[in-house]
This record gives structure tokens, sequence and C-alpha cells, in this order.
């Protein structure tokens, strides 16, 4: 019994001696970095870190400081001092008790993680803090280089992506985030466009020919939840640099929205009007930049602040809803606005054969034929103050179909001025896409009556409607398509019309990067303004080419 006792008593010196030695070798490995250089992973920056992986050359060490001097010469002191007790009093391990040795070494590896993160990081770790966040265990590294050339270790990269979602830069039991950034660089040519349009009442004025560059947009967006996965949040920052000066050429804004299920989504904030399809929630996956036919663009409600609803009421049909403040809040203060909520937007859409997909065009190359169908209704009643306070055509929405804002003064004879109008329009859409062929249009009516203002009484309901068709075809499945459309708006005060064609390249076979050139062809466009590559009253040939980024 006493020899047992004893052989434990030394064990247990033996293990504290065996902790301090850990601890001192992990002390030393934390400090003397050097040693693992060899071996260090490291974010790939582009073909020139290739090429220094391929070519590294092995690095000489630096002589040893004093500090990791008198480290090496504790622990050799450590290792004689083990060594002698283990020669003074040898044991046999089968006397030593198994759950003894068990909890010793789990304590002594327990002592070293510790050790590992408790020390921190020399001057030499963090020299270089992106090969730091590199190193770091953070929730979703991905490795995406494979082994590297020399014996390196496998590189590894953290924040998991989600095209068009962005990457994650917070994940937490509390809530998550992603940072998401959509932008384009465009050269747009308008210089044989007509240089004068005349509108249905004989008022002419002349139009710019513009030939610029323009990093047109910049959106930087932050998503994800908060405390609860139903508990979502879009938050974001735009803007249009082709009309710096202009009012809501910055704008910060975005949404909150709860999921109850899946029947039932609500959302408060800003949201685009869900009253045709390209204010659905699709953009920007349309087939040309950030730029709709002109018939879309005339009818189409904008964005406002309000309340939203949205769900699936059966299997391939779905619903949204939004009550708003007027059909467009860009520019517009709360002071302008009417006390009284009579903006409705809504659309209900059926998908019998299976997801359609968001946006326009078979990108995603269906193997069966796959349909949409969409029925849209808006009604807003709107008034003169409540139109973003500029007297330029691009800032309203209200117009006839010669492009004439119905608020003008006198524009329907002399003392005649309009201060309040009721809208109303319908669309109904359908598509089919089909192994990287696809086919989309949309009709449209619209109805702006109860004129009031002076002497409106005797105004009749201004009528008008429209349609836009556009076909495209995957030439290079994921790489190269084509594209070509158009529409017409017919109304009582003129009948414009619009041709385009173009190319879509997507150099890395996703919708991430995108090469767009387009071709159009505008007669007597009653929309345009400075962000679109179309202008107001144009007529004749347009081209413009685009380098687009959202990722």
């Amino acid at each position: 019994m006493t020899a047992g006792i004893s052989i434990c008593r030394d064990f247990r010196e033996r293990q504290r001696f065996l902790v301090r030695a850990c601890l001192s070798v992990s002390l030393f490995l934390v400090v003397h970095p050097c040693n693992a250089q060899s071996s260090t992973p490291s974010i790939f920056n582009g073909p020139s870190d290739a090429i220094d992986g391929a070519s590294s050359i092995p690095k000489v060490s630096p002589p040893l400081t004093e500090r990791e001097e008198e480290m090496l010469r504790l622990i050799q002191s450590l290792q004689d001092r083990v060594a002698r007790l283990e020669a003074e009093r040898g044991t046999d391990s089968k006397d030593i008790n198994f759950d003894t040795e068990v909890e010793a070494k789990k304590a002594s590896a327990n002592v070293l993680a510790a050790t590992v993160v408790a020390v921190p990081p020399t001057s030499r770790d963090i020299a270089n803090p992106i090969d730091e966040a590199a190193r770091s265990p953070v929730d979703g590294v991905k490795s995406l280089g494979g082994s590297a050339s020399g014996g390196q270790e496998e590189r590894k990269f953290w924040s998991p992506y989600t095209p068009n979602l962005g990457f994650k830069i917070a994940n937490t039991e509390y809530g998550d985030v992603s940072l998401s950034i959509y932008t384009y660089a465009r050269y747009l040519n308008q210089r044989a466009i007509e240089p004068t349009y005349t509108n249905a009442f004989g008022v002419t004025s002349n139009l710019q020919q513009r030939q610029d560059f323009q990093l047109n947009k910049l959106q930087i967006k932050f998503l994800g939840w908060m405390m609860s996965p139903k508990f979502r949040y879009f938050l974001y920052a735009w803007t249009s640099n082709a009309t710096q000066g202009q009012g809501a050429q910055v704008v910060l804004a975005g949404n909150l929205n709860y999921s109850f299920n899946k029947y039932l989504t609500v959302g408060a904030g800003v949201f685009s009007l869900p009253g045709a399809r390209s204010v659905e929630g699709n953009f920007p996956f349309w087939l040309s930049v950030d730029s709709r036919l002109i018939a879309d663009e005339f009818f189409r409600p904008s964005y406002s602040s309000g309340i939203k609803a949205s769900g699936t009421i059966a299997k391939g049909l779905s619903y949204q809803a939004m009550v708003a403040n007027n059909r467009s809040t860009l520019g517009v203060s709360a002071a302008q606005l009417p006390n009284h909520f009579n903006t409705i937007s809504s659309v209900l859409l059926w998908m019998p054969k299976g997801d359609y997909g968001l946006g326009w065009g078979d990108f995603e190359h269906h193997e069966s034929p796959v349909t949409r169908f969409g029925f849209h209704f808006n009604h807003s009643d709107e008034n003169k103050q409540s139109q973003p306070n500029s007297d330029s055509f691009e800032n309203v929405q209200l117009r006839l179909s010669d492009g004439s804002v119905i608020f003008t003064p006198n524009l329907f004879g002399p003392g005649i001025t309009i201060t309040d109008a009721r809208y109303k329009m319908a669309s109904f859409d359908a598509g089919i896409k089909y192994r990287g062929y696809a086919l989309e249009g949309e009709y449209y009516w619209q109805w702006l009556n109860d004129f009031r203002g002076t002497n409106t009484s005797g105004l009749p309901t201004d009528y008008a409607y429209g349609y836009q068709l556009q076909g495209s075809a995957m030439v290079i499945p994921k790489a190269l398509q084509i594209y070509a459309g158009g529409s017409e708006i017919i109304g009582q005060f003129g009948r414009p019309w619009d041709f385009r064609a173009g190319t879509n390249y997507f150099p890395f076979k996703n919708k991430v990067v995108r090469w767009n050139s387009e071709f159009l062809y505008l007669y007597r466009s009653p929309v345009g303004y400075t962000s679109v590559p179309f202008p107001l009253g144009g007529t004749g040939p347009i081209f413009h080419t685009t380098l687009e980024l959202a990722f």
C-alpha cells in the first residue's frame, strides 16, 4: 500500500512538471512563430500571389533573441529535471490508476489549449491583419485554394458568400449581417437623337445629346436577421451619380419584416410598390442594366413608405399587397404628404409549372417549360404637393402619353390648373422559359380622372394603354445571352414606341459580373431622365455599354 501511494505521489509530481513543460513550450511557440513561417496560410489575392506561392524560396530564420534563448534554457532545464526524477523513482505503469492518468492528460491538454488562446499575439503575428483574419477560427471557414505548392498548408478563407446576397460579416446566436454591393459603370451615346421635341400642346423643348462615362449607381446593402430568424432587416444607401445636385440623388432607406409563416410576412419601411412586374422585387435581374422599356417606365408605380404583406396562398400561387403614403416617395418630405392612406398596390402571381425564377431570361436553363402569370392593380389619389419638389419631368409620376405633367398650370387651357387627380392602373404579365429561351410580355391599362383644381370640372378621363414584349436566348449557357424587345404606349396625346436589342456576357458564369451592350431606338419617348439611357421626348438611336457588379 505504501508503495502504491508513493507511486501516485511521484506520478502527480511528474504531471505537474509536464504541465509546466507544456506551458513553456506553448509560450515559446507563440512568441517564436518563425519556425512555422513556411506553412502559414494566406489569402489568395490574385495572379501575383499565385506566382509568389509557386516560386517561393525558403527563408532563413533570424537569430534567436535573448528572450527566446532564455525560454530554450528553461525548457532544457525542465526536461533534465523530469529525466532525473524518472531515473530516481522508476515505476511500473501498471501500478498507476488508469483514471488518474486520463485525468492528468486531460488537465495537461486543457492547460496547453488555454495557454495558446490566452497568450496575446506578437507584433510579427499581426503584421498582416488580412492573413491574421484568414487564420482565425471563424464560423463558416471555407477552403477555396486547395493545397499550395511548395508544401504549404491548404489556403483557407472565411465569411460565407451567397451570390447577389453578399458576404456574411457577422453570424451569432442573436442575429447575422450580410454586406452586398450593387454598382455599374456605363458609357452612353445619345448624339444621334433629334435635338428638339414638340409635345401634343405645341410646346417645343431642346434636348441634350449626351455622350459620357458614369459610375452611374452605387447601392450598399446590409441585410440579415436579429433576435429571431423570423425578424429580418434590409437597409441600404443608394446613390444615382448621374443626377448629382438633384433631389433624392442620395437615399438612405430600407425596411423591417417579420415572417409569421409561409402564408404571411409583414413589413414596414420603403418598398417598391408591386404594381408591375419590374417592381415586384426582381431588380437588378433584367435583360438591360437598370433600364426598362418605355411602356414599363411610363405605367409602373415607384418606391414609397408603407406597410406590405406577402406570402403563399397555395402551391405556385403567391401574393404581395402594400398600403403606402403615395405613388413615389423619392424627393418628397413628410410635410408634403396627405394625411390619409389611399395608395394601394398589389400583385397575384401564379407559377403553375414550378419555380420560374426571379428575373427575365432563362439564365438558369430550365429543362422543362416553366410559366408565370401576374395580375397587378394600383390605386392612388395624388396631388401636386405630394409630387417630388422639382419642376423637371424626370421627378414626376403622373404624365400624359406625350410626357406632359398633368399638374402643369394652364396645360389644358388658360386658367385650368389640376391640383389633385386619381390614378388607377392594372397590368397583366405572362412568360415562358425553356432551355435557355424566354418569351415574356406585359399589358397595361391606366386611368387618370377625378381631377380637382381651378376650372377642372369639365376635364374628361385620360385613358392610356400599352404593352411590352421581350425575347431572349442563352447562346452559350451561363455565359452569353442575346435579347430583343419593344413597347408601345397608346394614349389620347400620342403613340410613342421603342425597340432595343442587346447582349449580356457573364465572364464568371454567374450573375455577379455582367457586361451589357445595347442599341435602342426611340420615337417621342414620354419618359426619360439622366439616370436612364433615354431622354424625355427623345427620337432616334442610342447606344450604351455597361459593366455591372452585383454581389
